[in-house]
């Protein structure tokens, strides 16, 4: 593998320029993390580019790492990602990550699309109304998770055992994995690539890479997209997610 050559060419599909060279502060630093990044890391795997930049997306959106975020919502535009898939990337990250997060990042490529001439706000892609959410959350739900989330929440006091695993199905699931933009594959190997950057929800990645393999990602696709989120959220993530997902992958 000539890592050098692999970066330059996968730098320029994804920028559309070129690697750093000598110019900057720290282009050492540059070097060794684009080499390794755009020449090793991306040549590893089935995954396309388009999947790749989404994986970041999510990983940078999960880590609130926003200069580097804008950076690869460019790259998802300049390889054809279109502006709702990247948008719905973004949005599915409340579950995991909470609204206030979410929202810095929805700034943040809004900047990006406005910058490059895309009228706000996107087409709707909704797909629940406020009388079925409920229901069509857990059409969703059931055939991937079962009544693991109800089981769970069973030894809750009075109201909330019901309150909890209801706001789950409804908001985690009717409100965001029901939309349009993004198939139920995509969603969930994100998902899971969102749970793996968190470092500490070994319970619910464990329950996403059932959902990943059940939605028809392979476990090669599976590994693929944890590696890939690894320069993002560190080896130790990567690790710890790999430990999670082995049972559910080699079993």
């Amino acid at each position: 593998m000539d890592r050098v050559k692999n970066c330059e060419e996968k730098f320029g599909e994804l920028f559309g320029g070129k690697p750093t060279g000598n110019e900057g502060n720290d282009p050492e630093f540059m070097r060794v993390l684009q080499r390794f990044i755009f020449g090793e890391v991306c040549y590893t795997g089935s995954l396309d580019n388009r999947m790749r930049e989404l994986i970041t997306v999510t990983v940078l959106t999960v880590n609130q790492t926003l200069p580097q975020f804008k950076a690869h919502t460019g790259a998802c535009l300049h390889i054809g990602v279109s502006p709702a898939q990247i948008r719905e990337t973004v949005y599915q990250c409340a579950p995991f990550i909470g609204f206030p997060k979410t929202l810095n990042a929805i700034a943040a490529i809004n900047e990006v699309f406005a910058a490059n001439g895309i009228a706000l706000p996107l087409e709707d892609c909704g797909t629940v109304t406020e009388s079925d959410r409920y229901e069509k959350g857990l059409a969703l739900q059931v055939p991937v998770y079962g009544a693991e989330i109800k089981e769970r929440c069973a030894w809750l006091p009075a109201e909330f055992a019901d309150a909890v695993p209801g706001f789950l199905t409804a908001f985690g699931v009717g409100d965001f994995f029901t939309r349009k933009a993004l198939n139920a594959k995509e969603r969930e190997l994100l998902a899971t690539v969102a749970l793996a950057a968190l470092g500490d929800a070994e319970i619910l990645l464990r329950s996403h890479v059932a959902g990943a393999l059940k939605t028809g990602n392979t476990k090669e696709e599976i590994v693929c997209a944890l590696v890939q989120a690894m320069p993002y959220m560190g080896i130790p993530r990567l690790l710890r997610a790999l430990d999670c997902a082995k049972e559910g992958l080699t079993g």
